[in-house]
């Protein structure tokens, strides 16, 4: 008789027989960068020979669409429809990565080759996002098995090539897809997991504000023996600058920046005890960086940050001596939904001019990604935490939203769905750097935790409560 712990017994095997690890070997070693020129055809490779064959014995529709946006990668979009009146589930990922870096990488290790090494399976993709979506319908095949090729649900599917490009073309497919997309929650898998043993629900994501500043004095240098100390350095103007944006301790300074009203009630209840970890070889947790009186997990998950993400001023790699003409520093505030970012711009002009700095320019001014938020207390949350937590026996821990970015906001603002992320990667996989890994114990339990949702889908008491058909369902 089909049973829970039967479908979770075939994803076991599944993985432990090294069926997962042959199957995610395969996807990596399609080079479906979209961050480089000449690998387009390998994001077509990636949607029409990597996942929509495996679609198609899982009894889905499937269609490969052009971008809507000219020089983007094509978006899949897949549907496996059941009962009209049985809940609908959207997932998401995407099959695009970032640039291989293959000189990078260290000895024994290539980008587009699956590698072993103790409890990591190294290569492109393996935590960003192939592996992620790739264990999400692997326990989707399992629930399908056990129940005779049935799953007692519905299940569509939107699969980009485009994300690390900014997800450029998909709110413009899902605007126009809306009723053929139409369902009851989006879970999904992207992003890592507060501590890398911590099964993780992120309820959205952080977005991302971007800016230049800018001090451009003349057309060219001038010689540094004749007129430094006559004449201004626009670095030295641009450095001041900063400093009065954050201090030396990554307080923010521009405080109409921050969230409107503190960390809410509700984020900082459900963030209390929440660990935050990278493992081994992550960046350090600088005790006494950032702003004050927060947590580590208020700091990530509830409050906004400001890195300078590149700065320039002459020709570091060949500096002449002469006084540059130019600064220029291009600035990232990664933002929760708490923040007024309409002001941004204004808010920092302002600071600026109030501190006799009106040489430095802003340019180059908003968001990239949206931030998003569904209440961490939403009732498909809190399904998908219970869930979790009786197929893994352990807690599960629910952020407010992820310290990544994500498209979430299109898939709420167009479809009005509750955002469900549940990550299987950690802050340490090294998934834009050369290295990226996926850390298999991890990993096993985001098959298992998807496993116990897909069978739960199909029992009675999912937040749906009395099912009612969707359009589009």
């Amino acid at each position: 008789m089909a049973s829970r712990s039967g479908a979770l017994a075939r994803a076991t095997r599944f993985f432990d027989e090294g069926g997962f690890k042959s199957l995610l070997a395969e996807l990596v070693a399609i080079p479906s960068t979209s961050q480089e020129p000449g690998a387009e055809a390998a994001l077509e490779t990636y949607l029409r020979e990597g996942i929509a064959p495996w679609l198609e014995r899982l009894g889905f529709i499937s269609t490969v669409h052009p971008n809507p946006l000219p020089g983007f990668g094509p978006i899949l979009s897949a549907s496996r429809i059941e009962d009209p009146t049985r809940p609908t589930i959207l997932l998401y990922g995407h099959g695009d990565t970032v640039r291989g870096l293959e000189d990078q990488w260290r000895a024994g290790l290539r980008p587009w080759a699956l590698t072993e090494e103790g409890d990591r399976w190294y290569g492109r993709g393996t935590a960003d996002n192939k592996g992620q979506h790739a264990l999400n319908l692997a326990a989707l095949e399992a629930v399908l098995a056990e129940r005779g090729g049935r799953l007692g649900f519905n299940v569509k599917l939107v699969l980009e090539t485009a994300e690390e490009r900014g997800s450029k073309g998909l709110r413009e497919f899902v605007a126009a897809h809306a009723e053929e997309l139409a369902a009851d929650a989006l879970i999904a898998s992207d992003g890592p997991r507060v501590e890398p043993a911590v099964p993780t629900i992120a309820t959205g994501t952080r977005g991302t504000w971007h800016f230049d500043l800018v001090v451009k004095l003349r057309e060219g240098g001038v010689h540094s023996g004749h007129w430094g100390g006559l004449t201004t350095d626009p670095a030295i103007i641009l450095a001041h600058a900063l400093s009065t944006i954050m201090d030396r301790n990554g307080k923010i300074l521009v405080r109409d920046w921050l969230p409107r009203n503190g960390v809410p009630a509700a984020v900082r209840g459900v963030l209390a005890g929440c660990p935050v970890g990278g493992g081994e070889g992550a960046a350090t947790i600088d005790e006494g960086w950032g702003e004050p009186d927060l947590t580590p997990a208020e700091k990530i998950y509830g409050w906004n940050s400001l890195i300078v993400l590149s700065m320039i001023s002459g020709r570091p790699e060949n500096p002449v001596n002469a006084v540059a003409p130019d600064a220029r520093a291009h600035c990232q505030i990664r933002y929760t939904v708490d923040s007024d970012t309409a002001g941004f711009e204004e808010a920092l002009r302002r600071h600026l001019d109030a501190h006799g700095l009106e040489l430095v320019r802003i340019e180059n001014a908003g968001i990239r990604m949206a931030a998003s938020r569904t209440a961490p207390d939403h009732p498909w949350v809190r399904w998908a935490q219970a869930s979790m937590e009786q197929s893994l026996g352990k807690a599960v821990q629910i952020i407010p939203n992820s310290s990544g970015g994500l498209p979430g906001d299109v898939f709420v603002d167009h479809l009005g769905l509750p955002l469900v992320w549940v990550p299987h990667s950690y802050n340490g996989c090294k998934q834009h750097g050369p290295d990226e890994h996926l850390l298999i114990a991890p990993a096993r339990e985001g098959l298992l935790a998807f496993a116990g949702m897909w069978w739960d889908l199909g029992e009675p008491g999912t937040p749906q409560g009395k099912a009612q058909a969707r359009p589009g369902a």
